[in-house]
């Protein structure tokens, strides 16, 4: 039996205004959209492969899709992307992943930024382009993204983010760069806790962490909350021991202004890392709205770098988001949105045991497996 996908892309992306004027529409935005998302889903990585893929899938696509005038060419999908509005394109991406996922209590939300390398543009003196990602570790979902202005960076890129995400209950960590006052105290206020990388730069605070850190351990914690946690890790040619440990209750003695928003506690790792006969030693601060044990902190922590090994590895290597050659107007990053809608509907996918890539294979072969994948959303 022919399975038709339900056509849940047309429900939540029926919002988005049709940029183009009237005269030259051949073909509805929609199936634009549900053309482009499906291709993607099946590994296209430009528009000349959206269009091959539809193509190829007419008939299929057909059965759901109106496609009065056939399927639209690679440079009607090139257009169309570039000109769609990327906020209420943001904004449907959000409402589809609300949709499809409720984000559970304590979920560990992972912030960081990717470049875009292919997106630079010598010619109009463009810069590559710059996202921010919201990651879930635990369900691993992208929650939403943001562009980087080009005279910016990710400090101003992250309260938009964080902005349009529902928080309540999770616990957001972002590496130094958020380490900023506005950034904590948006983040409390979406009743949310944080785990942030402290920056050496942040001047005072920074030299009062260290300070306490040393004072603790030379006196034996006396007078201080303490809790720590360790682990090894054997493997690859390198063994690798972390030292956790977690100082609370320390606002009145660091912020007694409370400047900080919740800064309940400060956390320090110690990784002891040996490979190839050479020992060295790192020591990161965190600071932190958390008030329980240092297991807690070195999960956050640890959690932390899946947006870089289930999120950014993926978009490079499955997708090749680093060779995508996309680069103009809101193109690049209506792209970007594409490929982690695919990220997200192939990692919900769980009956079949394969890689992101070979599940994009499958979908491409199998159109009763990507009907699936869509009905899943």
């Amino acid at each position: 039996m022919k399975l038709k996908p339900k056509i849940t892309i047309a429900d939540h992306f029926a919002v988005i205004q049709d940029p183009r004027i009237d005269r030259s529409k051949r073909h509805k935005l929609i199936d634009i959209m549900t053309i482009a998302v499906c291709a993607v889903i099946c590994g296209a990585d430009g528009w000349v492969a959206i269009e091959t893929y539809g193509c190829a899938k007419y008939e299929w696509l057909k059965t759901f899709l109106e496609l009065a005038n056939g399927i639209p060419s690679h440079d009607t999908f090139a257009r169309v992307f570039a000109q769609i509005n990327h906020q209420q394109f943001q904004s449907c991406f959000l409402h589809w992943m609300k949709s499809i996922q409720k984000i559970t209590s304590g979920e560990v939300v992972a912030i960081d930024g990717k470049t875009l390398r292919g997106s630079y543009d010598k010619s109009s003196e463009q810069s590559a382009i710059k996202m921010v990602s919201a990651w879930a570790t635990t369900n691993k979902l992208v929650l939403g993204q943001v562009k980087v202005n080009e005279k910016s960076n990710e400090i101003t890129a992250i309260p938009e983010l964080l902005k349009v995400l529902e928080l309540s209950g999770c616990l957001v960590t972002i590496d130094a760069i958020g380490c900023q006052k506005e950034i904590v105290k948006l983040i409390t206020q979406k009743n949310a806790d944080y785990v942030i990388t402290l920056k050496k730069n942040q001047g005072n605070l920074y030299d009062q962490v260290e300070k306490l850190f040393h004072l603790s351990t030379s006196t034996g914690f006396q007078g201080i909350q303490c809790s720590t946690y360790r682990t090894e890790e054997v493997g690859h040619g390198r063994h690798e021991i972390r030292n956790y440990l977690m100082l609370s209750d320390v606002q009145e003695r660091l912020d007694p202004d409370s400047i900080w928003s919740k800064l309940n506690s400060v956390g320090m790792v110690e990784s002891v890392r040996t490979a190839d006969g050479k020992t060295t030693v790192e020591t990161r601060y965190f600071i932190s709205s958390l008030t329980d044990e240092a297991e807690e902190f070195a999960n956050c922590v640890r959690s932390h770098w899946g947006i870089e090994n289930s999120l950014h590895w993926v978009l490079d290597v499955a997708l090749r988001e680093d060779e995508c050659r996309i680069r103009k107007d809101n193109a690049p990053e209506n792209f970007a949105l594409l490929r982690q809608i695919a990220v997200n509907v192939l990692g919900k996918e769980k009956r079949v045991k394969l890689g992101i890539k070979n599940k994009q294979f499958l979908a491409a072969m199998d159109n009763n497996y990507l009907a699936r994948v869509l009905a899943l959303a």
